[in-house]
């Protein structure tokens, strides 16, 4: 079977990787990939937003199955238009269509399906520039901090959380002006949850679905959990807090309802649901939906996967999830990603690294990379994720660390207290 990845990051590679193994797999390409996909796989120099490339590409090379790494290209409805071309219309396409993806595409979309199927999230309001002396009321009934979300797309950076009641107003004000672009036209303000957060993953074939392993993710820059918000700076699985009676009540309480809802709404929802989570007394409320895998969650749910990835993905395209016996590894996956001086602000590209041939029994997966002149350079600003099993958070940690000081790049930052709160 011939396999086309769309996509760039550490997400991408680690589909890439585990689809590799596969007997299955025949040709695996990533398009555009990065220097660790290029290393596994075969890089094509195309953009996942670019649908007719995409399309010529599928078609040229045989593919059988698309698999979509990012929310873009499915809020922008990739699906729909493979779907909706005779010459596509046959091809697997893992990811759901447009409206199904305005589960991330709307946080407006997402909380409105939340209080209709009953699943349990925090209370909210949405907002305009035309009613926003409503939500100034709104944040004056709401008690500090205040959380502010674009309803659209932000590339992760459309959330604010502010203490002073005068500041969240100045910001929801700047957002509706356009602090983040069209993402911002509409701003949802909802109360603060104060809990500890989780993760859990399900692939759904429109019918059935499938539970992955959980994760816990480490958004902020600095150790302690302080500083700016980044895409990720790290993350465990499994998380010791999500045990057996709180992973039940997450299915009951928000995974059946989800799936069903979103049958119920006539969406044939083929692909990822990733579910943000905080724990709130005992209890699973939903912080917001995605659409895709997480990253850098991928990095550590996807390794835990003992079972056949390309077999599953199949079977969600043929709607034989049910038919599908899941294993994971039972040792302790953490992940440290690396990343550039600056990082999340401005910061420089163009570094060389070096150490990568060094490094043993280590699952490395690049994600600001490129490969030039034989050199791998960086890319972006989260730049390789080290991922690492071990009998505990400590062990795996450490072995992270490890590999962590033998790769080298001007200005790399990485965090030393991933799991920190969960040891």
């Amino acid at each position: 079977m011939n396999i086309l990845i769309l996509g760039s990051g550490g997400r991408e590679h680690t589909i890439a990787w585990k689809i590799k193994q596969s007997k299955k797999a025949d040709k695996v390409f990533v398009a555009p990939g990065n220097a660790g996909t290029e290393l596994c796989c075969k890089n094509v120099n195309l953009s996942p937003e670019n649908f007719e490339e995409v399309k010529n590409f599928v078609l040229n090379n045989n593919i059988e199955l698309v698999v979509v790494g990012p929310e873009a290209p499915l809020v922008a409805g990739i699906v729909d238009f493979f779907k909706q071309d005779t010459k596509l219309k046959d091809i697997s396409i893992i990811g759901p269509d447009k409206k199904g993806a305005m589960l991330e595409g709307s946080k407006d979309f997402s909380k409105k399906f939340m209080i209709k199927y009953n699943i349990p999230t925090a209370k909210y309001k949405s907002f305009t520039k035309e009613n926003i002396e409503e939500g100034y009321s709104f944040l004056e009934s709401l008690q500090s901090p205040y959380v502010l979300k674009a309803d659209g797309l932000a590339a992760g950076k459309g959330v604010l959380i502010i203490n002073d009641i005068n500041e969240a107003k100045t910001s929801l004000n700047e957002m509706l002006s356009g602090m983040f672009g069209e993402a911002s036209s509409t701003v949802v303000i909802e109360e603060f949850l104060d809990g500890i957060e989780v993760s859990y993953f399900v692939i759904s074939d429109g019918e059935n679905y499938v539970l992955l392993p959980e994760a816990k993710d480490y958004k902020r820059i600095g150790e302690g959990d302080t500083g700016l918000n980044t895409g990720g700076m790290g993350a465990v699985s499994p998380v010791p807090f999500a045990n057996a009676e709180f992973t039940e009540k997450v299915k009951t309480q928000i995974i059946n309802p989800t799936v069903n809802g979103l049958k119920e709404e006539g969406i044939d929802y083929k692909g990822f649901i990733f579910f943000g989570l905080i724990k709130l007394d005992g209890e699973p409320k939903v912080i917001e939906y995605n659409v895709r895998m997480g990253d850098p969650e991928t990095e550590v749910v996807i390794p835990r996967l003992k079972s056949d990835l390309l077999d599953i993905l199949t079977k969600v395209s043929n709607r034989k999830l049910n038919e599908v016996k899941v294993e994971f590894e039972k040792e302790t996956a953490v992940t440290v990603m690396l990343v550039s001086g600056g990082y999340p602000e401005a910061y420089e590209k163009n570094k060389e690294i070096t150490g990568l041939d060094k490094i043993d029994n280590q699952t490395v997966f690049h994600a600001g990379t490129k490969l030039e002149n034989n050199k791998i350079l960086t890319s972006g600003g989260r730049v390789i994720a080290l991922t690492s099993f071990g009998n505990s958070i400590e062990e795996a940690l450490a072995k992270s660390f490890e590999k962590a000081e033998i790769i080298k790049f001007n200005k790399k930052n990485y965090r030393k207290d991933i799991g920190f709160d969960l040891k």
